[in-house]
């Protein structure tokens, strides 16, 4: 169409309503806009030099892509979250900018303790940290010194004159110190000296209100809160560590009545803790949890939050000398309890479970996994209590059946429900959980359910999920998903887990994608009758043509699906696929073409070692993507823009026009 000179164009705009929209948008969405016009080209160029939050985890930006983009000179740069698999030290003087104030940096593993250092020097204004992976890769080292100079960097901080409110334009004027008031580390600190690990963390903020540690030895942590008395202190003239803690998510090699004691006694400001272990075996008595230090929890009355975990990741081990006196005792102090999380308490009977269920009239979470001796009892007078559940996880609980899902059910205002590997569960259980017209999220992998429970699904709850998984429910077939997709489709369903389905086959994803959902992550992994069709039918996918171009699909897990061959890998480049960010396949296929595809899409995470795919969370599509996208998403468009990267490998395909006729 020729231009009408009559006609005003987007140049006609004014600059500044552009720019109070724009800024209003992510990083990708700023430059998917930017790819389309000169004017919102030279618009989205002007923004990033003020813009106040940088969120880029998507993809993993190279330090040429992201040089461009992170203006060094900002100063109202106020959030930094990056994903740092591409970049290491030598990129810190332009990723830090001294007007930080949150900072949230993942998959650090190329950065040295360099990056502590660089941070407790240069972010005077830091309230929020978040770290991880750092240091993983080999040749990379961090030191105490390093922590010690991010602690003492961060404890007491500069008065700011202007502050950028998140996802606000306006300046307004800050009076109070900013402080530390976060801390994320997602890595081992066990690799720290014990002896100057505990004295270094005496220089944290006082304000410190939330604390999260990838990995750290339970003695390490219990030196950390009651270090040592010297010979000219008094016991009680110690200064106190982290006293304003609120918050405390711990990952350990045990958990043990001296840690929780040790916890309930320094940490008086406590709402919300968080303990998970892997031992590597059976804990002696003094490396334990017992009934006695159960009793030590919330001994200050504050928590409202509390999640205990015994993980059979490394090897069946379980709270063996916690029973049912120990939830009772507990249970005195934990009336206000909101959340509770117990997992691998194997001595714990119906007793137990039901003392928090009529103990706790706040409780809206509760979650139970290896609850060996869980049964349907615990719920036969549920609908006696005022509890208003919201969220609730049964996982591994073997001894339910449907008529516990049935009596759970009486919970109208449930939005989550996981019952995953709780193999007693049928298709009565299905029927039940189709009257909560709340259920956003649905969990029922390893159970015994088959297409007629899915069928009862599919009368009414299937128009509220967005997520459902079903992996590993062998009794399933195609069938199951004519009855999820039969022409009354749920447009909210974004999340969709069929692997392990042994009957699932290319015929079931051809339902599914005639059914045109804009599902963002499928996952089919492990399924033998899955093959290249299957991979041609997603990616002709189409939506909406009004809103989408394109599948919408931004994860996709195929490993180990038995009818792969080389040429789906045809169908997995460009333009097929343009928003996928996450992809499982099985490198035995061909590592040569593997390895091609990883080089023509490199801000694409290509998995082929069986590992589960996913990132934290990713922004709502529906807020950002509401322009017609032409084949290639404009975000990667523009990140190989000035490249002239050749595709020679992609050829021809058949048409697939008549798989959806």
């Amino acid at each position: 169409m020729d231009p009408n000179p009559q006609r005003p164009g987007l140049d006609h705009l004014p600059t500044a309503l552009i720019a109070t929209i724009m800024i209003k948008l992510d990083v990708p969405s700023i430059q998917s806009l930017a790819s389309t016009c000169k004017t919102f080209r030279c618009c989205a160029s002007n923004i990033l030099s003020f813009i106040p939050n940088f969120h880029l985890l998507d993809v993993a930006p190279s330090v040429d892509l992201l040089r461009p983009l992170l203006h060094p000179n900002n100063p109202y740069l106020r959030s930094l979250k990056v994903d740092c698999t591409r970049l290491a030290d030598s990129s810190l003087d332009f990723l830090i900018s001294p007007f930080l104030q949150e900072v949230y940096l993942r998959n650090c593993a190329d950065f040295s303790g360099n990056l502590l250092s660089h941070l407790g020097r240069n972010c005077k204004d830091l309230r929020s940290l978040y770290l991880s992976s750092v240091a993983e890769k080999r040749g990379r080292s961090v030191d105490v010194s390093h922590l010690e100079e991010l602690l003492s960097g961060c404890t007491q901080l500069e008065i700011s004159k202007f502050f950028f409110a998140r996802k606000s334009v306006s300046v307004m004027q800050v009076s109070d110190p900013i402080v530390l008031q976060t801390l994320i580390l997602m890595f081992d600190v066990s690799i720290f000296l014990r002896h100057n690990f505990a004295r270094v963390w005496a220089l944290a903020s006082s304000n410190l209100t939330s604390l999260e540690i990838g990995y750290i030895s339970s003695v390490m942590f219990i030196e950390l809160l009651s270090p040592a008395v010297g010979p000219q202190q008094s016991s009680n003239h110690l200064p106190s560590i982290l006293p304003n803690v609120q918050k405390l998510c711990l990952s350990v090699d045990y958990i043990t009545d001296t840690m929780v004691s040790t916890i309930s006694r320094y940490l008086l400001s406590l709402s919300h803790l968080d303990l998970r272990d892997s031992p590597i075996m059976e804990p002696r008595m003094a490396f334990d949890l017992t009934n006695s230090g159960l009793q030590q929890i919330n001994a200050h009355g504050k928590l409202k939050h509390l999640s205990l975990v015994r993980s059979q990741e490394i090897a069946p081990t379980y709270f063996k000398r916690v029973n049912d006196l120990g939830i009772l005792l507990m249970a005195d102090k934990c009336s206000s309890m909101e959340s509770i999380c117990l997992g691998g308490f194997c001595q714990v009977t119906d007793t137990g479970y039901k003392t928090i269920l009529h103990s706790c009239s706040k409780l809206y979470k509760l979650k139970v996994f290896h609850g060996t001796h869980l049964t349907d009892l615990v719920f036969h007078d549920i609908t006696a209590t005022s509890l208003s559940l919201t969220h609730v996880s049964f996982r591994w609980c073997n001894l339910l059946t449907n008529l516990a899902v049935t009596r759970l059910a009486s919970n109208g205002e449930l939005s989550m429900l996981d019952l995953r590997d709780s193999r007693n569960l049928g298709d009565e259980a299905l029927r039940a959980i189709n009257t909560l017209s709340k259920l956003k999220t649905l969990v029922m992998d390893g159970c015994d359910i088959s297409d007629v429970g899915i069928s009862y699904l599919s009368k009414g709850l299937m128009n509220n999920l967005i997520s459902l998984s079903v992996r590993g429910c062998k009794r399933l077939t195609d069938r199951c998903i004519s009855y999820l997709f039969d022409g009354k489709s749920n447009p909210e369903l974004r999340e969709l887990d069929l692997s392990n389905l042994p009957n699932l086959s290319d015929a079931g994803v051809l339902v599914l994608a005639k059914s045109r959902v804009p599902i963002s992550e499928l996952r089919l992994r492990q399924c033998p009758l899955i093959g290249d069709t299957s991979v041609m039918a997603l990616a002709s996918m189409q939506v909406d043509e009004n809103v989408w171009r394109g599948s919408s699909l931004r994860l996709l897990d195929l490993y180990n699906c038995g009818g792969i061959t080389q040429l789906a890998f045809r169908w997995l480049k460009k333009p097929y696929f343009p928003r996928l960010r996450w992809l499982g396949v099985t490198a035995s296929v061909n590592r040569d073409l593997v390895d091609a595809l990883s080089r023509s899409r490199p801000y694409m995470h290509v998995s082929c070692r069986g590992e589960e795919l996913g990132t934290d969370q990713w922004d709502d599509l529906d807020d950002i993507y509401l322009q017609d996208y032409e084949e290639v998403d404009e975000f990667e468009q523009w990140l190989f823009e000035g490249e002239n990267m050749s595709d020679d490998e992609m050829e021809d395909a058949v048409d697939m026009e008549d798989l959806f006729e």
